[in-house]
């Protein structure tokens, strides 16, 4: 984690954590980031969700294990619009996921040091963000394009 805030910090607009860091919610890399609290996080300093706007983006962010997102992104996507937001951040499944749907752009970063599921290659996602649409790209430890895992897609 240190060494992707080394690498873009100054260069991103913003940085997120989507939880299961284990890391206290004191410790000094969270300067850099909005954080959310996953079930393995246990400082009950930790918000369950926040809402961030980023110029014409209102991104929602919880961990994810509170809306079932194992088993789909509907109470998911229902957080999000309740909080009017067009992009929800998730974690929890560990998985890099990337997908659109009725307008909601839903990104799971994956796991930069527990990766699972089909693709098991540790990820973190950077999402660039148009007034046409969204690239999003996932990077490896080694911070190299994860280029099967890119994906597009219109407002």
């Amino acid at each position: 984690m240190v060494e992707i805030v080394n690498r873009y910090v100054g260069t991103v607009d913003h940085m997120f954590h989507c939880g299961d860091s284990e890391l206290k919610a004191s410790d000094e890399l969270w300067e850099h980031f909005t954080v959310v609290s996953g079930n393995c996080d246990y400082d009950p300093e930790y918000k369950m969700e926040q809402v961030v706007t980023i110029g014409q983006d209102v991104i929602y962010m919880t961990h994810g294990h509170r809306s079932n997102v194992r088993f789909g992104l509907t109470m998911l996507s229902l957080q999000a619009q309740e909080a009017g937001a067009n992009i929800a951040l998730f974690g929890h499944i560990h998985q890099a996921v990337a997908e659109m749907d009725q307008k909601m752009l839903f990104v799971n970063p994956g796991s930069i040091s527990q990766p699972r599921g089909p693709v098991q290659i540790p990820s973190y996602a950077i999402i660039d963000s148009e007034e046409a649409g969204y690239h999003i790209q996932f990077y490896n430890r080694a911070h190299q394009a994860i280029e099967e895992l890119a994906a597009d897609f219109s407002r």
